[in-house]
């Protein structure tokens, strides 16, 4: 809760639903504060505190997420946890938006049944984090809440090893370096995110450059936080967005899927304490690419 951020942006946030269905909420008198009603442009002050926001949100009934029978790779498994190598064009959990059939959770209950945390609620069985859809590799999964609570606070206090690999536009001259730049919803599009100093929070990306190639970079990434879309926005911010990025690349761009991958996990485990590494292999349509690099003129370092 920041000073003289909308209070409509900061419940829209904080929630998990539209701006637009915020703005509804105070306009129907289900928003207020200590009590007493306030105009939907609202603007927090600093002696606002959250517990003095009251707010009563319309439950629409959803459809039941049912199990289903979808092929996933399972990597690493023990009775507290697991790591699935989730395929690009998934979604990982249902939202409010829909999506109720055909994610990575309906995948889980079929294959883990009730073995799963609802830490997260029962919309979200076993999901400690999340990848976008478009977005393929490792996710941990949580198999009870014990074992999820304690996951949640490894990633709150960036106590876990995520390494993505990429291709980037163009060439990158650094063999390596410290992206900082702080990440929070675009003030001009609600549905991305941008670098801003407004109603932002620190990010940082580190990259090393693997290989160079005529027009393209192949790179490893390193998440030190967990910013909506980070890798992305920081990319596409230094001038090298992800080859396949529809959102954040440039608009002529004929690749028809995104070359990102989240590659590796590595964390104490939760349970047992031990260390736990583990990476999951990039797709046939990611080496395919990658081949036809190869196979075009390297740019030595």
């Amino acid at each position: 809760m920041k000073q003289n951020e909308r209070i409509d942006a900061y419940l829209s946030e904080k929630y998990k639903i539209s701006r637009n269905a915020v703005q509804k909420l105070i306009l129907n008198g289900k928003v207020k504060l200590r009590g007493e009603q306030i105009p939907k442009n609202y603007k927090l002050k600093s002696t606002d505190k959250f517990t003095d926001i009251e707010i009563e949100i319309d439950e629409e009934k959803q459809p039941e997420i049912l199990p289903q029978d979808i092929p996933i790779e399972i990597i690493y498994e023990d009775e507290f946890l697991a790591v699935i190598n989730k395929p690009r064009g998934m979604v990982t959990h249902p939202s409010t938006t829909g999506n109720f059939s055909n994610t990575l959770v309906n995948a889980l209950l079929f294959k883990f049944g009730d073995n799963l945390s609802n830490y997260n609620g029962n919309e979200r069985p076993g999901i400690v984090h999340r990848l976008d859809k478009d977005t393929s590799g490792g996710l941990i999964i949580a198999k009870d809440n014990e074992t999820h609570k304690k996951l949640s606070q490894l990633f709150k206090e960036h106590k876990v090893l995520r390494e993505y690999t990429a291709v980037v536009h163009g060439i990158i001259k650094e063999d390596c370096g410290r992206l900082e730049f702080p990440i929070g919803r675009n003030p001009k599009d609600r549905k991305k995110m941008a670098v801003t100093e407004k109603n932002s929070k620190p990010a940082i990306t580190d990259f090393t450059v693997v290989e160079r190639y005529d027009d393209y970079t192949l790179v490893k990434l390193n998440l030190y936080t967990g910013r909506t879309h980070q890798i992305r926005v920081h990319m596409s911010k230094i001038g090298h967005p992800i080859v396949g990025d529809k959102v954040y690349g440039p608009k002529k761009s004929k690749s028809k899927i995104l070359y990102l991958h989240a590659s590796k996990l590595g964390i104490t485990h939760p349970i047992t304490k031990k260390e736990l590494v583990v990476e999951t292999k990039t797709d046939e349509l990611f080496n395919k690419f990658l081949s036809k690099l190869e196979n075009s003129n390297k740019i030595q370092r």
